[in-house]
């Protein structure tokens, strides 16, 4: 099309900090629009939550399931509870949620200060980094099969 076709909207830009109503348009529209393209249909919210005897969070998981491909978002242990193996379990009990609803691809992310090597350990392998994080630090990208596994 031309510019012609394509008239200037007349509207205005604003620059601000968090704005809730504007995330939520953006990701349902992109939403609706990956799911379209995809034919995979609108990703699923996924979590696991480990708590202990007195009802308090010791840690836990958020991610997604999209189709074939399951997604870890954040992944926490509470300090005190950290190499007591509970970030493999809650990462294994995701990774079983998502080949459960049909997922054969596993996928997340994380920072070279947090634990790049916790998910070698797992078994995703690398497949990517991007520079210009925060103190010189990188965003470490990683897949595992689910059907592998």
């Amino acid at each position: 099309m031309t510019a012609e076709q394509h008239p200037t909207l007349a509207a205005s830009l604003q620059v601000g900090a968090q704005d809730d109503e504007l995330q939520q348009r953006l990701d349902d529209e992109l939403t609706a629009f990956n799911a379209g393209e995809s034919g995979a249909g609108r990703p699923t919210e996924l979590s696991v939550r480990v708590t202990d005897t007195a009802g308090e969070l010791v840690g836990g998981l958020t991610g997604w399931t999209w189709g074939t491909l399951c997604a870890v978002e954040m992944l926490w242990v509470r300090e005190d509870q950290r190499r007591a193996g509970w970030g493999a379990r809650i990462l294994r009990a995701a990774e079983e949620e998502g080949a459960r609803r049909g997922c054969i691809d596993a996928i997340v992310s994380s920072y070279t200060f947090q634990a790049p090597g916790f998910y070698r350990a797992q078994g995703y392998r690398e497949t990517g980094r991007l520079t210009g994080v925060p103190g010189g630090h990188e965003d470490v990208y990683f897949h595992k099969s689910l059907a592998a596994s």
